[in-house]
């Protein structure tokens, strides 16, 4: 598969709901997870890591409505932007999530994202 073609698939199944199996599809076994945020989150390796850090987060969160952007694709890279509706659950703060995530792609996987955050 093309970048294009994943970035594509990838848009599709976050438009879907599907967030879950995005990673478990396109990461690859050693994949990069960068946050822009300390702590124990901020940078992890590998497939099962950041499954759990995606299990972590449905699980602190509750979607109320969410829109995805893009993707825009450039060579190996692309964008996608996502915006949520959500509320923590631990707190019960609303708040409304505005991030950019950017994907790298080698041999037809993900082998890093980055998420960036906006206000």
């Amino acid at each position: 598969m093309s970048t294009q073609d994943i970035a594509n698939d990838l848009v599709a199944l976050c438009k879907a709901g599907k967030f879950g199996e995005v990673g478990e599809k396109y990461w690859a076994d050693d994949v990069l997870s960068v946050e822009a945020m300390p702590g124990d989150m901020a940078q992890i390796r590998g497939k099962e890591a950041a499954r759990g850090k995606g299990e972590w987060w449905a699980d602190a969160h509750e979607i109320h409505s969410s829109e995805v952007e893009g993707p825009y694709v450039n060579g190996d890279q692309f964008v996608v932007r996502f915006k949520m509706d959500l509320t923590q659950t631990a707190s019960g703060e609303r708040i409304k999530m505005d991030e950019v995530e950017l994907y790298t792609v080698k041999n037809g996987k993900i082998a890093e994202e980055r998420f960036f955050y906006g206000e």
